[in-house]
């Protein structure tokens, strides 16, 4: 049996605001936006370009059993990886988000530029809310090669 990872739930304080910053600045794709119920509160569903796994903006969901509400801001850690991290830098900063530069890590912490390992490039970013991104160039998979 495979397990897989398909989506992501992002908690924001305006579901109109986060979308329009993640469709319309980052590129990613709307697939659902609807209501959970009449008139109580609604599901977005954003994929990013080439993934398999989405992001579900949460604002007013109901609980879930034994997992705790997350504060809109409080996700750390998405992970987005790119085969060339100068164009993803490019295309994000020309839609208007505010990227970092290049960034690798190396013996004395993060710094600015390319690293000498493949894996070492990152950007990083934070959406309206403050969750924050960080997208690394990974080499592409051998079938591509």
């Amino acid at each position: 049996m495979d397990w897989t990872l398909e989506v992501v739930v992002v908690p924001v304080t305006d579901l109109d605001r986060a979308k329009a910053f993640y469709v319309d600045q980052c590129g990613f794709r709307a697939e659902i936006d609807a209501p959970f119920f009449e008139d109580v509160g609604r599901f977005v569903q954003l994929t990013p370009p080439g993934s398999r796994c989405s992001v579900v903006l949460e604002s007013g969901m109901p609980e879930s059993p034994g997992q705790p509400r997350m504060a809109p801001g409080s996700m750390r850690g998405l992970q987005l990886c790119v085969t060339d991290i100068e164009a993803a830098r490019a295309e994000l900063t020309g839609r208007g988000v505010d990227v970092t530069p290049v960034m690798h890590v190396s013996a004395s912490g993060w710094a600015e530029g390319r690293g000498e390992a493949g894996w070492n490039c990152f950007l990083f970013f934070q959406d309206p809310d403050g969750n924050g991104w960080t997208i690394q160039e990974a080499p592409a998979p051998l079938t591509e090669r």
